[in-house]
């Protein structure tokens, strides 16, 4: 939305046309001074031409300033920021724009508008002489490789009269904000745990018209589908039941940031604290994606702004996790360090939670109580990653330095305790991170391959090993046919591995004869 002009600025309904005199130029001032000069001269030496002459020469400095005062308050700024919400480093677009509602023209116009200098030098424009209800639109860009708001505005104006006598300003009061986000990576689907129970991949559960039901029924209402009528509660009622309908479960996941400044190094776009920020937001907008309903936490134990605290701090819970998404950038926008030096605060917030569903943690420095803390986090019967920027690697002490082995043995504290620890490098990719965090044979491993989705073994028919969930060894790529299950229950038809896989199902297998799980299945 435009940010129309608004009141005048501080000062400028001071003084009024006398104010305006200030205005003058050196042009103007001199012309003035001119015309005092030769009026006193003219009539001490009884000339009237030159009377006339001084006259005009004092009298055209003072008409332009009067024109020019009440022009100035009909003219109007508006200004127009598309989009207000960009990401780091991303361009964002402002609009300006300016209409003469006065019966006069305007002479030469300076629009300059106020900017924060990380987003770049002052922009400032040079506007041609405006006719009668005219309007002049103008535009330039902002950029900002650090997150954070910055606002824009106030818009002003500055007005010249044809003849450069005078210049006077028009400030508005309206300004705009925009909001430099972090940075959010695509990150690879992998499947990381963390979902309800008979959840799939976190997203709502599909119910037939005749779904699972809750142990006791209700009443017929309006509307209901009538096959989903209990007969039995029917009878014993002596009215019309219903069964009720199971409420989609949703998975859950937290997101610890931590912001402690003593656990990371160095500023700017290139510093640990920033990477770890850009992480969190792309990992909680992926969760998102996915059908999580994902809480922000910080290491002080409070959930970010914009989170829904009736629902235990978990930003998705609303039926627009687009909107839900939005704030949580919001707040990682302007998000600083905290004065704290541990993650107790962290822990306890955790353990109040119940500790359930995914923890995806972004760690920076961890000394050995730290680190001793952190592996408690990890939630019971849940998946936790961790990715942990150690100041030695961040720091480029050379590789005999102790600090690395010191940061390694901090990894393997949080890997026994059941973490999937990652270390983090500079330069390093999240989506690459990501995909390695998903990768089977750690505790958050991919149940869809050996490799995860794009390594070998994974889903897409390259040949890996053979999956609990009768996939086999090719992966969603290979033919599928009836198989044997191996205890010799009917589980229908099932897909057959690639050469030397096997496939799981009730009947025969591919090739025709019986077996199990693993049973020489077709190519």
């Amino acid at each position: 939305m435009p940010a129309p002009g608004g009141p005048p600025g501080d000062g400028e309904g001071r003084g009024g046309l006398w104010a305006a005199f200030g205005g003058l130029t050196t042009r103007g001032r001199s012309f003035l001074a001119a015309g005092v000069a030769a009026t006193a001269c003219a009539y001490v030496l009884g000339q009237e031409d030159l009377l006339r002459v001084g006259l005009l020469l004092a009298v055209l400095p003072v008409v332009c300033v009067v024109v020019l005062h009440l022009t100035r308050h009909r003219v109007t700024g508006s200004r127009r920021l598309a989009p207000a919400r960009v990401p780091a480093s991303a361009e964002a677009r402002v609009s300006l724009r300016v209409d003469n509602v006065s019966r006069l023209p305007t002479g030469l116009l300076m629009l300059q508008d106020r900017v924060p200098y990380v987003l770049g030098p002052r922009p400032r424009f040079v506007l041609d002489r405006m006719e009668p209800g005219g309007r002049r639109e103008v535009s330039y860009r902002v950029r900002a490789d650090l997150r954070g708001r910055y606002p824009l505005g106030p818009l002003q104006l500055r007005l010249t009269d044809p003849f450069g006598m005078c210049e006077l300003t028009r400030g508005f009061s309206a300004y705009d904000t925009l909001t430099v986000v972090p940075r959010v990576d695509r990150l690879p689907p992998v499947r990381l745990g963390g979902e309800a129970v008979g959840h799939g991949d976190g997203r709502y559960r599909v119910l037939a018209l005749a779904g699972e039901d809750d142990v006791i029924p209700r009443g017929y209402r309006h509307g209901d589908d009538l096959r989903r009528v209990h007969w039995r509660s029917t009878a014993r009622y002596g009215e019309l039941m219903v069964r009720r309908e199971e409420r989609p479960r949703r998975a859950h996941c937290t997101v610890l940031l931590d912001t402690r400044a003593v656990a990371y190094e160095g500023a700017g776009p290139g510093s640990p604290f920033e990477w770890a920020v850009s992480g969190a937001a792309s990992v909680a907008s992926h969760l998102m994606e996915r059908g999580f309903t994902v809480r922000l936490l910080t290491d002080t134990g409070s959930a970010l702004p914009g989170h829904d605290v009736s629902s235990g701090g978990y930003a998705s819970s609303s039926p627009d996790p687009s909107g839900a998404a939005g704030l949580m950038l919001d707040a990682l926008a302007v998000i600083d360090h905290s004065e704290g030096s541990g993650l107790s605060p962290a822990h306890d917030a955790l353990l109040g939670a119940g500790g359930e569903g995914l923890l995806v943690a972004f760690l920076g420095d961890l000394d050995e109580p730290q680190a001793a803390l952190a592996a408690r986090m990890r939630p019971r019967g849940g998946t936790a990653v961790a990715f942990v920027l150690p100041t030695a690697t961040w720091s480029g002490a050379p590789e005999g330095d102790p600090a690395h082995p010191e940061a390694e043995e901090r990894l393997r504290v949080l890997r026994d305790a059941g973490w999937t620890a990652l270390p983090v490098a500079p330069g390093t990719a999240l989506p690459d991170l990501w995909r390695l965090a998903g990768t089977p044979g750690s505790p958050a491993g991919d149940p869809y391959g050996a490799g995860g989705y794009d390594a070998p073994g994974g889903p897409y028919g390259v040949p890996g090993a053979a999956l609990a969930d009768g996939y086999g060894a090719g992966g969603y790529g290979t033919a599928t046919a009836p198989g044997a299950a191996a205890d010799g229950t009917a589980a229908g038809p099932a897909r057959a591995g690639a050469a030397g896989g096997g496939a799981t199902g009730n009947g025969a297998t591919a090739s025709g004869a019986p077996g199990g799980n693993g049973a020489g299945g077709r190519a």
